[in-house]
């Protein structure tokens, strides 16, 4: 069983307007909802590639009850969230069609107890049990700690189980200080974590601070990793576009599925590279054209990054 943490989960609405303009009124052309937080992204990519997953972090109110009426739709995932009395968000991507280009709209979190943080600590150790691995996504609500990504991964270190980080800021930089197994940033979070824009000399310096393996997102450029066994840039034939959010997520999913089925480091981020752009190509925000993903497969470039290195 792989496990996912979204402490920030969400309820995703996807608006469809014909083009979007400030300071008028829009014709809504379709509406989606899905449960959402970059951790339920993941488990439910890595349920369609076949894998048994639980998904935990917190969740509460109406909209957490909506969640997670959803989430039983989806064959693979097991709910093991932990409620909170606070109310969970909602995000709202606005999909452009002229464009072809989103907007996202956030909503903060609810506030988490002290109490309620204890009592979640407590059933990710039991989970821990039973996991081949852990993935830490997203955000934290208000009231977690900012040390909290860094004290579930020492906690997942004890149970040895590897672990994913992909969070951003302070918890991420906490975060790959408690090494992790790999740290996923995108190329804007590489920056702030290390100061350097360069990606090759970004990663190398992220696996200096502790991750044990450091894979950035680079967009349209794909991915670069920085690993004990290599180094390797990941891209697809072209650029794809389309809707980017939860891109990302599917990378992470494509990452820890390879983990689990011990895929040497180049295949893992072929698949990594080609669910990300699959992803982009779906009509709705978070999802993956499977038909697209099993094209990109074939046709990701993954290139020896070590002289460069």
């Amino acid at each position: 069983m792989i496990l996912t943490v979204t402490l920030n989960t969400a309820l995703d609405i996807t608006y469809r307007v014909r083009s979007l303009r400030p300071h008028t009124s829009h014709r809504v052309t379709e509406v989606t909802e899905r449960p959402g937080g970059k951790g339920l992204n993941v488990a439910r990519v890595l349920a369609t590639l076949g894998h048994e997953v639980t998904a935990t972090g917190f969740v509460g109110g109406a909209t957490g009850r909506a969640l997670q009426d959803q989430l039983t739709a989806f064959a693979g995932v097991t709910d093991a969230l932990v409620p909170v009395e606070g109310g969970t968000r909602r995000t709202i991507a606005v999909a452009d069609d002229t464009s072809a280009d989103t907007t996202q709209l956030n909503e903060p979190g609810p506030p988490v107890s002290s109490a309620e943080w204890s009592a979640f600590q407590e059933a990710y150790e039991d989970l821990l049990r039973s996991a081949s691995a852990v993935a830490l996504c997203g955000s934290l609500p208000p009231g977690v700690p900012v040390g909290a990504y860094a004290q579930l991964i020492r906690t997942a270190r004890t149970a040895d189980v590897p672990v994913l980080l992909d969070t951003s800021g302070e918890p991420l930089r906490r975060g790959v200080a408690a090494r992790p197994d790999i740290v996923k940033p995108n190329a804007d979070e590489l920056a702030e974590l290390t100061g350097s824009h360069e990606p090759l000399r970004a990663t190398r310096d992220a696996r200096r601070r502790g991750a044990h393996a450091v894979v950035a997102s680079l967009g349209p450029e794909g991915l670069l990793a920085h690993t004990p066994q290599g180094h390797w840039r990941a891209a697809p034939p072209h650029p794809v576009r389309g809707n980017p959010t939860g891109a990302g997520d599917s990378a992470v999913a494509g990452l820890l599925s390879g983990l689990v089925e011990q895929l040497p480091w180049p295949d893992r981020l072929a698949r990594a590279a080609a669910l990300s752009a699959a992803t982009v190509r779906a009509p709705v925000a978070g999802e993956f054209d499977r038909a697209a993903y099993e094209d990109l497969l074939t046709r990701v470039t993954v290139t020896d990054e070590a002289s460069a290195a």
